[in-house]
């Protein structure tokens, strides 16, 4: 049995947990008294106080299922994708407070991308459950709909394409990770015809297990790579933008989402740190050297001849952490995957 199977069976066998989770959840999240000061989280210079309460919305009203990804548009509205399709797209500002909400037919909605061009923002959208990369405006005008990429010669059917995550190109190029499916990342120009694949499952060096998450890194402005997550072998892989492989970065005990990186620092969600299950996630900051300087929601980071020692869940933080938000001022958003449809955890640098 498999541990996403072993994690599948946990689900089923547990749901009274989330449900029960959730009541107290919302209970907490609309009390319109003064919020408590949450504790302090993470190391050296990347620490901050958690805010459980920070959303102010009516659950009843604006509910959540699972909350998967958020980003920040240039107006500083924070977006979150969730699966519960009465709104799968909801828009905060910084103070928590709803500022509008669209979508339901976005059942298995998954990955949330942002992306810029022409001075216009649009949102990339995966969703798991109709195989399906969906590119919208922020008012959720649909632009364009890809089904599974039949020009790769590498799938039988719809149902083989999971798509967990899609990064953007300044070209306008588009890479979309296969990460629930047949773990190939699929290359389309800004049109959606398909350029190339790569990747695949397997255990080859340019190979994935569970390719969860994409991004471009720009760290080094003079070669721009892709850096994708092999989430179940509990790594990055770093490939050129042609798909040739270049490294593997090992992250013992992370099982990684997706990464994300503002001013040349790497953040990323830990679903699992040691066990599907249980709740034990937390979150990682890394250097631009790919060294771990913080774990927020878990012990301090410890290295042992240049290898990373697996962290340990705090046991308070999180449930379930799924992506990071980074804001202007280096806070951070958190949406939380199966965890009672608890709402976005909010860390405010200290």
């Amino acid at each position: 049995m498999t541990r996403q199977t072993k994690r599948r069976n946990f689900i089923k066998n547990t749901s009274f947990l989330a449900a029960g989770m959730s009541v107290s959840q919302y209970s907490f999240n609309i009390n319109t008294g003064k919020k408590p000061k949450g504790h302090i989280v993470g190391h050296g210079d990347f620490k901050y106080r958690v805010d459980k309460t920070w959303s102010q919305q009516d659950p009843l009203n604006v509910p959540v299922k699972d909350c998967h990804e958020m980003v920040q548009d240039s107006q500083g509205r924070l977006i979150l994708l969730t699966n519960h399709q009465q709104n799968n797209v909801i828009f905060y500002d910084r103070s928590g407070k709803v500022l509008k909400t669209w979508g339901s037919e976005f059942p298995g909605a998954h990955g949330l991308t942002l992306s810029q061009e022409g001075g216009e923002e649009f949102l990339f959208i995966t969703d798991t459950d109709i195989s399906r990369v969906v590119k919208t405006t922020l008012q959720g005008k649909i632009l364009l709909q890809l089904d599974y990429p039949k020009e790769a010669g590498v799938y039988t059917g719809p149902e083989k394409f999971k798509p967990t995550e899609v990064a953007v190109a300044p070209n306008g190029d588009f890479y979309v990770a296969d990460g629930y499916g047949e773990n190939y990342i699929i290359q389309y120009n800004h049109s959606g015809e398909y350029i190339r694949h790569f990747g695949g499952k397997g255990n080859a060096e340019d190979q994935f297990d569970c390719c969860h998450g994409i991004t471009f890194d720009t760290r080094n402005p003079d070669n721009p790579t892709l850096l994708i997550t092999s989430r179940s072998k509990q790594e990055f892989k770093r490939f050129t933008m042609e798909g040739k492989y270049l490294e593997t970065i090992k992250l013992p005990g992370c099982w990684i989402c997706r990464p994300v990186i503002k001013n040349d620092v790497l953040y990323f969600a830990v679903i699992v740190t040691q066990s599907w299950s249980d709740y034990d996630g937390m979150l990682a900051v890394l250097d631009k050297n790919n060294k771990v300087v913080s774990f927020p929601g878990g012990s301090a980071p410890e290295y042992e001849n240049g290898e990373l020692k697996e962290g340990k869940y705090d046991g308070k933080t999180f449930l379930n952490p799924h992506d990071v938000c980074i804001d202007n001022d280096e806070n951070i958003y958190v949406p939380q995957w199966y965890s009672g449809k608890t709402l976005p955890v909010r860390l405010e640098r200290v």
